[in-house]
């Protein structure tokens, strides 16, 4: 017996939610997905019962990419979700399951499959949160009036992260079969968006830093003390800390570049093979796998810091030299956990304005090893995302041949329209996956408005921007229902 016939029986039995029958209105997908939205903003904002502070923040800065919330049931936000895909993908791309995705019964085992990894994530990403350094202190009031011991307390702070991590497994996969979109990119946006608002509109004593208008306020109507703009003081307060011109700058210009290489594509001419007159073009976009591979990418850095952070709290002072330190804010200093960590703001590099802790061949180093693994890292994940989610000239061809649709001018063969489709997915594949990683390390060198990193902000434009063409879709197809067979959405 192989591993299918062995793991079968449990993986598919995995919990799931049911599939609609038929076609679902818009409006009840709208419904869904807004009554997702609102439950997400909600566990946000249910902390942790037992919790002692907030402790230090696991994830710190890619708190915003992974959608959770620091010290609520929602603790680990689609970290564990996101590292089971990249077990998955390395796994499919190296042949490994030996799963025909275009296979049903196969399709129920990968699905289980990734299912049970999420909840093995979980137990292996929470139960360090809980039980090593100090993430999430419990509280010794609550060990004493429930008479459990602080032990006792730690298991239930760690059952009620495990069922938030269960509860955003299954509102995703509500978003995905009966919403619109995907709950995973609907999660970040949510998150991007709350943090982009109080980037423009904050006040200093509800963010800690003032948002942007409330910083020219400030320089119009109080005076605020610049120095001459002309001088390098004032320059620096209206491009950095309290005019925030810079961070405008990068935000505008990620938002632009996002949307004008989501309309950049090589279109193919199709026809109806039995239609006469019956026209279309198949698009190859310049960011054809999308910028969600970003998050595999950046998870991947996260999991290697936070092992690094575990590691320190474990072994404190007598922590190898090579591996490195970090500081009060979880933040490595120096060694191996240095240069592996990506650039999160221009703090991190820009000596001309702030003093570094390192030496300045330390931080071009960092910025090279932060560069080379995004581009390298998108391109590669990017290749693992079409292949594994029926993007690839093979998977393609052969949705086009199912549709009845050819290329004019040649065969009406899946294997002709592959050869033309290889012409061009790889090569644009591999080049917006390394444009997108540039991308999202340019942004986190200059900074952007609320202080949310270059991966995030790439990851909500992008997202927004396929959300908006998949709801235009969708109301196409409510208003025309014959499109609806066209577009694979059943009757």
């Amino acid at each position: 017996m192989g591993w299918k016939e062995t793991a079968e029986p449990l993986l598919t039995r995995m919990p799931g939610v049911t599939r609609p029958e038929g076609h679902v209105p818009f409006r009840r997908k709208l419904g869904w997905t807004a009554g997702v939205l609102v439950l997400y903003f909600f566990l946000t904002n249910v902390y942790v019962y037992g919790l002692a502070g907030q402790g230090s923040d696991a994830f710190g800065q890619f708190r915003s990419i992974l959608a959770g919330g620091q010290g609520t049931i929602l603790q680990l936000g689609i970290g564990p979700i996101v590292t089971a895909s990249i077990v998955l993908q390395l796994l499919g791309g190296a042949n490994l399951l030996g799963l025909d995705t275009n296979d049903p019964r196969d399709q129920v085992l990968y699905q289980g499959l990734q299912k049970l990894l999420v909840v093995v994530m979980i137990c292996l990403t929470g139960l360090p949160m809980v039980f090593a350094g100090n993430f999430l202190p419990a509280s010794d009031a609550v060990a004493n009036s429930l008479n459990i011991g602080t032990g006792g307390v730690k298991w239930l702070m760690f059952a009620q992260i495990f069922v938030g991590g269960l509860l955003i497994l299954f509102m995703d996969e509500v978003i995905s079969k009966w919403g619109v979109g995907s709950g995973v990119g609907l999660f970040i946006i949510a998150g991007i968006s709350q943090r982009l608002v109080g980037g423009f509109f904050g006040v200093p004593d509800i963010t800690g830093q003032s948002g942007f208008l409330f910083g020219w306020y400030q320089i119009i109507f109080t005076n605020a003390n610049l120095g001459s703009v002309l001088g390098g003081a004032g320059l620096q307060g209206l491009l950095l800390e309290q005019g925030q011109l810079l961070f405008l700058f990068t935000t505008v210009f990620i938002f632009v570049v996002v949307v004008y290489a989501e309309s950049v594509r090589v279109e193919i001419p199709l026809s109806h093979a039995r239609v006469k007159g019956a026209r279309g073009r198949f698009p190859v976009k310049l960011i054809y796998a999308s910028v969600l591979p970003m998050i595999l990418v950046r998870a991947l850095q996260t999991n290697l810091q936070f092992l690094g952070r575990i590691i320190h709290s474990q072994m404190g002072d007598g922590m190898p030299a090579w591996l490195g330190d970090f500081n009060s804010n979880g933040q490595a200093i120096d060694g191996f956990f240095y240069y592996v960590a990506p650039i999160y703001n221009y703090k991190d590099w820009m000596f001309f304005i702030t003093d570094l802790p390192v030496e300045l061949w330390q931080v071009f180093l960092r910025i090279s090893i932060d560069l080379t693994f995004m581009v390298i890292g998108g391109a590669i994940f990017a290749i693992f995302w079409v292949e594994t989610t029926g993007m690839g000239p093979e998977a393609t061809a052969q949705q086009i041949q199912n549709s009845g649709m050819q290329i004019p001018g040649f065969r009406q063969s899946p294997g002709v329209i592959e050869k033309v489709l290889e012409r061009y997915i790889p090569q644009v594949t591999v080049i917006g996956g390394a444009l997108v990683g540039a991308l999202a390390v340019m942004a986190n060198m200059l900074g952007t408005i609320g202080n949310v990193s270059g991966t995030g902000l790439l990851l909500t434009v992008s997202i927004t921007y396929k959300l908006y063409e998949e709801i235009a879709e969708e109301q196409m197809m409510e208003m025309h229902p014959m499109m609806r067979q066209m577009f694979g959405g059943g009757s």
